[in-house]
């Protein structure tokens, strides 16, 4: 199943294919996604795909891409790896030179396998739903040029993940007249691998 968002006066594309076999509430995941894009100041047109997989299908990504067996949680391909960088310029630079003319772009894909996060919600004690919450921020945070190889920069990382899992929550609250959301987000740390593609 292919889910678009639909974002009243933003015309945004995030499609969410649910490939997993498990019940997702695509429809919040989506406002998820717009929401860090909106906190991280991405252009409103630029393009994100998530994708939900079974572990079979995960597993081949992450041998494929990663080359280590087994099933991960999330997998991040930024899209502007496949493209080469102007004449003269480093991929750094033409992204900021469009960020600054405003030039919306494809971001990449969110690959997230329910399977796996439902193991690691058990650990953390909180919902599938909110596992699959921290995934996809966490995937798009990647796709933005976030990483956590080293100590400050994993901070930095998750700092900041926390704070737009903590900010959509709070909206969502809002939103909700004041009560929770059941499958909002959590904060586990998320074991995930980057791949360009």
């Amino acid at each position: 199943m292919v889910f678009y968002a639909n974002f009243p006066g933003v015309a945004v594309s995030i499609e969410i294919a649910n490939e997993s076999g498990v019940d997702v509430n695509e429809a919040a995941l989506a406002s998820l996604a717009r929401h860090v894009l909106d906190e991280m100041r991405v252009h409103p047109l630029a393009e994100l795909s998530l994708l939900l997989v079974d572990e079979p299908a995960m597993t081949e990504l992450h041998v494929r891409w990663m080359g280590e067996e087994g099933p991960t949680d999330v997998l991040a391909f930024p899209m502007d790896e496949l493209r080469p960088p102007q004449p003269g310029g480093t991929h750094g630079e033409r992204d900021r030179a469009e960020q600054q003319a405003g030039i919306p772009g494809l971001l990449g894909d969110v690959v997230i396998c329910p399977q796996i996060a439902a193991g690691q919600a058990r650990q953390a004690q909180h919902s599938v739903g909110e596992e699959i919450d921290l995934l996809c921020t966490h995937g798009i945070l990647h796709l933005l040029g976030y990483d956590h190889a080293d100590a400050a920069e994993h901070a930095a990382m998750f700092s900041l993940q926390d704070r737009l899992l903590n900010s959509w929550r709070a909206e969502q609250a809002q939103g909700a007249g004041g009560a929770s959301r059941a499958d909002g987000a959590g904060g586990a740390d998320a074991d995930d691998r980057t791949a360009s593609g």
